[in-house]
């Protein structure tokens, strides 16, 4: 291949191409924020004045695509303090180049009036792509109608319901069954929140009578058969409609053994299990710490489990197919926020950090400990949600004419995580302290180097919206036949995780 003089254009060298099915030694050179050769240095000619990286020692990874992020969300008397702007530069400082985050309408609200407030939020600030998802929060013939607008003009195919928030966003059964059909007729994705919000209410109302206000109460509230039993109900619930069904930050052993059982009852089709950073970075015996800030800071639901076991389970199940993507849940509060629960833990704002360490933490739990390989890694961080979302192959492969979302890893550099440090607007960090294994040396946004050797230098605004189309053939050609799995590869392995 010969090369025409332009703008942005990268050559990359002697690195290890690491892509979800296979790896090897190769070249890549970028322009115009497209690859356009990736192979043996000898079949391509690179004309002067490139940006040549040499990436000797190094691993060329797919940038990583977070699914699931809240910037900038407002939550009561609360705005999380990640914007745009921030959350974003967090995430590609940590090797994500794409995030998915979630618009949340008010009750009674239009969701494409809520689909332009978040836009207007977003495309301002984004220094990395994103996409974004809709949640249901209320149902009606309108809402149903403003689904198709939003499908077929307005670039978005997932829409997540809730379980759980008795009298805000929870939906009832006969509810989730009408919103699985409308997401079925629309070839779209179900995504849903699953955690039974009755029983939430009830024990809330309970441990709070008992004297339990602290935010130990959180967890005590909605203990794993809480998060388990609704996980059941809602793969049962979308089966009966033919839906695919994306169940979001999966947090418990029994709520993983759920999905994991759904996979394998419906051999590979309709369901597919996220669960977070968080919940293989930490655990849930910080709600005890005395410390109210310190325990606050760690309140998300569903919360983080007290059985120290949980993490190298999660990691399991992602390893074994069981689980197929990892996102942060990125919600930040600062102390003063979270003060709003002092006296009474269902006031306490719900969210944690995690964008930013997300890569390096399921690479440290993952591949270092030697549970997983990097090309499962990579599906994991990037190319699952990129075939779930139906942005493959644009993004999730260093492929010819893929974007140029690239990470130059360095699995042997190590950096201790720390809130003086992270590039979030937050006061804390959930994984403060921890020192971890595989860093981003270089880390490529559509062809414009954001990360250098550990410096960050991103654009406000540089990031663009990408639609996600209909029908993701991933998730779509199993159900309608066409292959045998709804992975396309792999087989489950329930018995090997638990």
């Amino acid at each position: 291949m010969s090369t025409q003089g332009a703008e942005n254009r990268v050559y990359i060298k002697n690195g290890q191409i690491v892509n979800h099915d296979k790896t090897f030694k190769a070249d890549v050179y970028i322009e115009d924020a497209i690859i356009k050769f990736v192979g043996p240095a000898a079949d391509i000619t690179v004309p002067g004045g490139v940006r040549t990286i040499d990436a000797s020692g190094k691993l060329i990874i797919p940038g990583g695509i977070d699914p699931h992020t809240h910037m900038q969300l407002p939550c009561g008397d609360a705005v999380t303090v990640d914007d745009f702007y921030h959350g974003t530069k967090a995430a590609v400082a940590g090797g994500t180049t794409m995030i998915i985050d979630f618009v949340l309408p008010n009750k009674n609200e239009s969701l494409i009036e809520a689909y332009d407030k978040w836009r207007s939020w977003a495309d301002p600030k984004v220094c990395c792509d994103y996409a974004l998802h809709m949640g249901i929060t209320w149902w009606s013939k309108s809402v149903s109608d403003e689904m198709g607008i939003l499908c077929k003009e307005l670039g978005i195919n997932s829409f997540k319901s809730y379980m759980a928030y008795k009298g805000l966003y929870q939906l009832v059964d006969s509810e989730l069954l009408d919103v699985f059909e409308r997401v079925r007729s629309l070839n779209a994705v179900a995504m849903v929140h699953a955690e039974n919000g009755d029983i939430i209410a009830k024990n809330a109302e309970r441990l709070l009578a008992k004297g339990i206000t602290g935010p130990e109460g959180h967890e005590l509230s909605r203990q794993e058969e809480v998060e388990a039993e609704a996980v059941h109900r809602a793969c049962i619930l979308a089966h009966q409609v033919d839906c695919p069904l994306y169940v979001v930050h999966v947090m418990s052993k029994s709520a993983g053994i759920e999905v994991a059982r759904a996979r394998e009852r419906y051999r590979g089709k309709y369901i597919y299990g996220e669960t977070l950073a968080a919940a293989l970075g930490t655990d849930g015996t910080h709600y005890r710490c005395q410390h109210f800030g310190h325990a606050a800071a760690h309140v998300l639901s569903p919360p983080l489990r007290p059985d120290k076991t949980t993490p190298e389970f999660m990691i399991k199940l992602l390893a074994s197919n069981d689980l197929q993507t990892t996102g942060s849940d990125n919600c930040t509060f600062n102390k003063e926020q979270k003060e709003l629960g002092l006296g009474d833990f269902t006031k306490i704002p719900n969210g944690i950090n995690g964008v930013e360490d997300r890569m390096s933490i399921v690479w440290e739990r993952g591949v270092h400990s030697g549970l997983m390989d990097p090309c499962r890694f990579v599906a994991i961080t990037s190319t699952n949600a990129a075939k779930i979302f139906n942005i493959y192959p644009k993004k999730g492969r260093i492929a010819n004419g893929s974007d140029a979302d690239i990470v130059i890893w360095d699995p042997q550099a190590t950096r201790t995580i720390s809130k003086d440090t992270h590039h979030h607007a937050c006061d804390f960090n959930i994984f403060e302290g921890q020192t971890v294994h595989g860093v981003p040396e270089y880390v490529l946004v559509r062809g414009r180097i954001c990360v250098e050797n550990g410096e960050l230098r991103v654009t406000k605004g540089f990031g663009r919206f990408i639609p996600t189309p209909l029908r993701p053939p991933f998730v779509y050609d199993s159900i309608d036949g066409k292959q045998e799995q709804g992975e396309g590869e792999g087989q489950d392995n329930l018995a090997a995780a638990i």
